[in-house]
């Protein structure tokens, strides 16, 4: 398999090709596999709180999780966190999912083949399903903060996945440890801004405890994250 390409942000999520592996770290693409992995039957994708608002008028069953700026959303059911969404009953339920970076890239990479979602929680099965596919071209991009900043947790990501695709992933325990003290990581020991909680940090930098590879279903409306197959 070729060496994957790390690109950057929302212009990296439009000049991604082949497969396109959407990352983001802190928090949607832990949160997606955990939905996905839980039973989940689907997890829509939105663009826009108003258009989830929208959705959950017409299908109250609906679940709403998201964010902006990392802030809950007022009419939500439940924030981007791993730990509220893990004690969660999601089973058979379509979620809709808004965040500010992860779903933004999974949107905006229309050039590319194939879109699947990955963090350091679903490492091993984005690994596996790469090799499996024998993609002939890979993506890595990074969404970073807002997709507008680069950050850490989504770049060690990045090099993490390259290095498990080459053969071996490398030892956690020090990019752990990296995420811990960066402003990316520090955020969730913060008690100024509580809507980071510690424990989102814990599952955020949990390698591969997810099976799960969340694959973009864009002849839906809205497009949806199912689990991928095969």
């Amino acid at each position: 398999m070729p060496a994957p390409e790390i690109l950057h942000l929302l212009d990296g999520a439009r000049r991604a090709r082949g497969v396109a592996v959407i990352i983001d770290v802190f928090r949607a693409f832990t949160v997606a596999p955990l939905l996905l992995s839980r039973g989940a039957s689907a997890v829509s994708v939105v663009g826009t709180p108003e258009e989830a608002l929208l959705l959950k008028g017409r299908h109250p069953d609906r679940l709403l999780v998201g964010e902006r700026d990392g802030r809950p959303l007022p009419g939500f059911d439940f924030p981007n966190s791993p730990s509220a969404l893990a004690r969660a009953e999601v089973s058979g339920r379509t979620v809709v999912l808004r965040t500010s970076a992860g779903v933004q890239g999974l949107l905006a990479a229309s050039n590319a083949e194939e879109v699947i979602a990955a963090s350091f929680a679903n490492a091993q099965a984005v690994v596996d399903y790469l090799r499996r596919h024998a993609a002939a071209r890979v993506s890595l991009v990074c969404m970073g903060w807002v997709g507008r900043d680069v950050t850490l947790d989504d770049v060690a990501c990045a090099e993490y996945l390259a290095e498990g695709l080459e053969g071996t992933f490398p030892p956690f325990g020090p990019v752990r440890e990296r995420l811990r003290a960066d402003p990316s990581g520090a955020k969730f020991f913060d008690p100024a801004q509580p809507w980071f909680p510690e424990e989102d940090f814990e599952l955020c930098t949990r390698p591969s405890w997810l099976p799960v590879v969340p694959r973009l279903d864009r002849s839906a409306s809205p497009a949806r994250l199912l689990a991928a197959t095969g």
